[in-house]
């Protein structure tokens, strides 16, 4: 062999050798980001951890905060609003009655023919309008003469067959989603606008009575018979199927809870009781706080960045609005420290809120062998042609992400709800005692993840233990905002006590 073919066979074999050094080193440092990756994943878990003993102190927080918040008005994180709704619908109710649900850039009118408890609802019937953006920050008076046009445009579609008796006012339940002070069945004042609206001559006054001189300019003769919010209504919708329901939750894009209180263990109210001995409250359960909440570093940071630091803390860490958002945060910090993504951070994956709770429940969801739901749902929403080429491994990664982070919320959500519970003497069964509670939910997030929704049931019943599980109930209440608020108005009306004999 001549020395030119053994130079280049020394050359070759050297560069063969520093190649496979290269190839090594870069396994090494592969596997060493990814042990990274992990170990950011296995603290994340820790951190998030809900075993049952960490959540029936979450339960026993709950209630603790629930007697301080009906003892006196700022006395708890949670609010514990006095509804004044003391009648909820029983099923006799029948008639014509209307909802208005008020709660974004659109609102809905709704007829609901109610025929007792024979037929129930024997009709419904709605339309949906959005608001022209001009008005959101406009006068008073042209918000809400553009709501009652509306109205009275639809009840104009009143058929033959379908009106009120003579002589009597139609009743009106109106849901509105906004901050509200309520100082009856019937009247509130708006304490602030949000969601993009900024009428500033409707603050500070009663919204029921801005609506009803609209609805009286419009010409139309009808009575506000309730004001509601969501949650109430989801309550009234529930007891109005059933009579065991005695809360309501709502699991959406926010989170809240309602439920019926024995009016006398109520220390902040000073009116006269009921007839009925019950009132519902409006817990606000969103706000609650406790030290037995497992936050991490990411809820700190996701909580410091938003519109509302020190508040909502319990929403922030179930609610639609936010999984997402933690998800996307753990999974920024693993493409800073351990370059999932490859070298560079996906500039997408920076911005806040870019990753939905939808797209994290349709990763979480993913059956496919190669996970090609979250393969595709990275590409789409990073726009980074490389992430279609990710790993089946850091795929896998990914769904674990959004299952602690699901998990965590479906099992707080369960301890809140067994907080209520226990404030009503409902989370055991006492000695021959066979009383049947139900609890009705609703919210997209409750609807639609399916993981996360099963995981609350489940949670819900190991908590409670198999005996008093028997005893409590998980509905389904649809349309709390829309049929609830009409059934409200149907057990609030002005002509009930003319009925009964």
């Amino acid at each position: 062999m001549g020395k030119v073919a053994v130079g280049a066979a020394v050359v070759c074999a050297a560069a063969v050798c520093a190649a496979a050094a290269l190839v090594v080193r870069h396994r090494i440092k592969s596997s060493g980001k990814w042990a990274r990756a992990l170990s950011i994943l296995t603290e994340f878990e820790e951190k998030c951890g809900t075993p049952s003993s960490k959540l029936k102190q979450v339960a026993d927080a709950m209630t603790v905060e629930m007697h301080a918040g009906l003892a006196s008005e700022g006395g708890s994180k949670l609010k514990m609003i006095i509804s004044y709704v003391d009648n909820l619908p029983t099923g006799d109710e029948k008639g014509l009655f209307y909802a208005l649900d008020l709660g974004g850039t659109n609102f809905r009118v709704l007829r609901v023919h109610l025929g007792g408890k024979e037929s129930r609802v024997v009709k419904q019937e709605f339309e949906e309008v959005s608001i022209p953006p001009h008005l959101m920050t406009g006068s008073s008076d042209e918000l809400f003469d553009y709501i009652a046009s509306a109205l009275a445009k639809f009840v104009a579609t009143e058929s033959d067959s379908q009106h009120v008796s003579p002589g009597r006012q139609r009743e009106l339940g109106f849901t509105f989603s906004f901050p509200v002070r309520q100082t009856s069945i019937s009247s509130g004042t708006l304490i602030k606008w949000t969601k993009g609206f900024a009428v500033e001559d409707t603050v500070g006054q009663d919204v029921v009575g801005e609506l009803t001189k609209a609805i009286e300019r419009a010409g139309l003769d009808m009575r506000v018979a309730a004001l509601v919010n969501d949650t109430v209504g989801t309550l009234a919708g529930g007891r109005y199927n059933n009579p065991d329901v005695a809360a309501a939750v709502i699991l959406g894009t926010g989170t809240n809870a309602a439920y019926v209180e024995r009016a006398h263990a109520i220390p902040k109210w000073h009116g006269l009781l009921p007839k009925s001995g019950e009132m519902v409250i409006n817990m606000e359960w969103g706000n609650f706080r406790s030290s037995h909440l497992p936050l991490t570093e990411y809820d700190q940071a996701l909580d410091a960045g938003s519109l509302n630091p020190g508040e909502q803390i319990f929403e922030k860490m179930i609610s639609g609005m936010y999984l997402g958002e933690i998800v996307r945060r753990v999974l920024c910090k693993m493409a800073e420290e351990a370059a999932i993504f490859g070298d560079a951070v996906p500039p997408k994956l920076k911005i806040p809120f870019i990753l939905r709770t939808p797209h994290t429940s349709a990763m979480h969801h993913d059956t496919s062998p190669d996970l090609k739901v979250v393969a595709t749902k990275l590409k789409d929403i990073l726009e980074v042609e490389y992430i279609s080429n990710t790993s089946l491994k850091l795929r896998k990664l990914i769904v674990e992400v959004c299952d602690i982070v699901a998990t965590r919320g479906a099992r707080l959500s369960a301890a809140g709800i067994v907080g209520i519970l226990k404030k009503l003497g409902r989370d055991t069964v006492k000695d021959g005692e066979k009383q049947k509670s139900a609890v009705a939910l609703d919210g997209g997030l409750y609807e639609h993840y399916t993981k996360f929704r099963t995981c609350m049931e489940n949670t819900l019943w190991e908590l409670l233990g198999e005996e008093a599980s028997e005893n409590i109930a998980v509905e389904h209440s649809m349309d709390g905002s829309g049929i609830g608020a009409a059934l409200l108005a149907a057990s609030h009306s002005q002509y009930i006590e003319v009925e009964e004999p």
